[in-house]
């Protein structure tokens, strides 16, 4: 396999959104292959009809387009190891399970769901440490390895339902040589004999993803930690079906952490601490409830990357903003961690107001534009940008560039009353309408002239700057909200700026 090229799938369930944690499978995938000059396909993995969701397939696809992750074969494009979708691979497979039971590696097994609750109860009653159908059970269950060839025969004739289970060794050692975790070592004991192929004719996924891999000449299998359990019952199946020599190396990421690293990441947490887990927003089409995304919450998809591949990866020095080109050129799995990598949303934000501070001006507005129309505003182009060039640090989404400057393009038709309460009264009411007075006489609108007229009030008033800028925040703004509020004076002109004073003098209590 030295000299073969270098393929890595993504093999994603379309049984409902696709989390983070897959994104980041597929990212560390693109990664590899395209360093190394090799192919990254994606494949459907959807035989467990059961569970398939409607709509989760086109919301994979489309998150991973999102991501700026692209594949040299899938299941729109095609290819020369097609097709991508398992469900239209079904034929394939049953050869492979019978090509098992004939060398004696896996067998038949016709028991009722009735038969296997009363093995488990038995196993449970005698204080068995695992109760599973393996080494120690299957001799005593009906199976084509307890019955005769005559009653095999009658069974089949009679078209009862089996399924093919994989015959785990018994007292043997199995090694799996993991890139990321070194030598891992799991004895038979710990293994059952798992279902191969069900008995509705479809494979489960412990076959069909071997099947698949070795027939579409996969190299390397980058996964989650979740799929280690399985990986020594994968390493048997390589073995059992003669194709251990060219067997893709395994490699299995760490697990996405709580943010105080106590479980695995979930939607729930999400809920629960108001960040998205899901790439893209989703709308469930069962319960029909909707779930954030990282899109629709204002990040930017070159911003989402940075952030997730530093979840359990690291360059070894201090750079943190790497863009794709960088990424492909710095990434090994040598620098993956073992352990699991809890996610920071602040850390998130962190990454897009960097991705943010990095666009201009112009391709700022780009981004505030929709939501202007959403609110029907259409301003100047120079007036936006004037805008964008005074908020922008502030913003960490693209929904901040909106919230940090609707004022500007909005009049203010409530007032914060937490900030009424703390900056209003008659007296300050009485200070504002003397403010206004000055302003109308006031000949050039700039921040310079604006900044002495503000200066000769105070000092002639007896009053402390705050005391003039916090109440004429509130009439201008509505909250405690914006840059300096010289800067939004000039920004807005002279006449709406007097406009504004006006109404709220007119609105807040006298």
């Amino acid at each position: 396999m030295s000299n073969q090229r270098i393929r890595v799938r993504f093999a994603p369930s379309p049984t409902g959104p696709l989390h983070i944690g897959g994104v980041r499978t597929a990212l560390y995938n693109y990664l590899f292959a395209k360093k190394l000059g090799g192919e990254i396909i994606l494949r459907i993995e959807d035989t467990d009809q059961n569970r398939y969701v409607p709509g989760a397939e086109d919301y994979i696809l489309e998150s991973l387009s999102w991501c700026g992750i692209h594949f040299d074969e899938d299941v729109v494009k095609g290819g020369p190891y097609g097709p991508y979708r398992q469900s239209e691979r079904k034929t394939i497979y049953k050869q492979y399970a019978e090509q098992l039971v004939q060398s004696g590696h896996a067998y038949y097994a016709f028991d009722s769901e009735e038969e296997l609750d009363q093995m488990r109860e038995r196993l449970k009653h005698a204080h068995a440490q695992q109760a599973q159908y393996g080494p120690l059970t299957r001799l005593g269950m009906r199976n084509s390895l307890t019955l005769s060839s005559e009653e095999l025969k009658d069974i089949k004739i009679s078209g009862a339902p089996y399924v093919i289970r994989i015959k785990i060794p018994e007292n043997e050692e199995i090694k799996v040589n993991d890139l990321i975790r070194g030598e891992v070592v799991v004895h038979s004991s710990n293994l059952d004999d798992k279902v191969l192929f069900k008995s509705d004719g479809w494979p489960t996924y412990h076959l069909a993803n071997i099947v698949d891999d070795h027939t579409m000449a996969i190299t390397h299998v980058i996964r989650g930690e979740e799929w280690l359990p399985s990986a020594p019952l994968h390493v048997l199946l390589y073995r059992y079906l003669g194709w251990e020599d060219t067997m893709p190396k395994f490699a299995h990421l760490p697990l996405l952490l709580k943010p105080d690293g106590n479980g695995k990441l979930s939607k729930r947490d999400g809920d629960r601490l108001g960040f998205p887990v899901f790439p893209l927003q989703w709308s469930d089409p069962g319960t029909q409830e909707t779930s954030s995304g990282y899109r629709e919450s204002g990040y930017l998809p070159e911003a989402f990357v940075n952030m997730l591949v530093f979840l359990g990866w690291n360059p070894g020095t201090d750079q943190e903003i790497f863009s794709i080109g960088e990424l492909i050129e710095t990434f090994s799995l040598e620098r993956v961690g073992k352990h699991g990598s809890k996610f920071d949303p602040e850390k998130a934000k962190w990454f897009n107001h960097q991705y943010l501070q990095k666009k201009t001006d112009n391709e700022l507005a780009d981004l505030l534009i929709p939501i202007l129309k959403d609110n029907g505003i259409s301003p100047l182009r120079d007036y936006l940008l004037k805008v964008i060039n005074l908020i922008r640090e502030r913003a960490n989404l693209i929904p901040d560039l909106w919230n940090q400057s609707s004022f500007f393009f909005e009049a203010p038709s409530v007032y914060d009353p937490q900030v009424i309460q703390k900056v209003w009264n008659p007296a300050v009411s009485k200070t504002i309408s003397a403010f206004a007075e000055e302003v109308k006489l006031l000949s050039d609108w700039n921040n310079d002239s604006l900044h002495r007229l503000i200066e000769e009030f105070i000092t002639s008033h007896n009053i402390k700057m705050g005391q003039l800028m916090n109440p004429l925040r509130l009439i201008i703004v509505g909250c405690n909200l914006g840059p300096g509020m010289m800067e939004i004076a000039t920004i807005l002109g002279k006449e709406e700026f007097i406009r504004r004073m006006k109404t709220g003098l007119e609105r807040l209590p006298k």
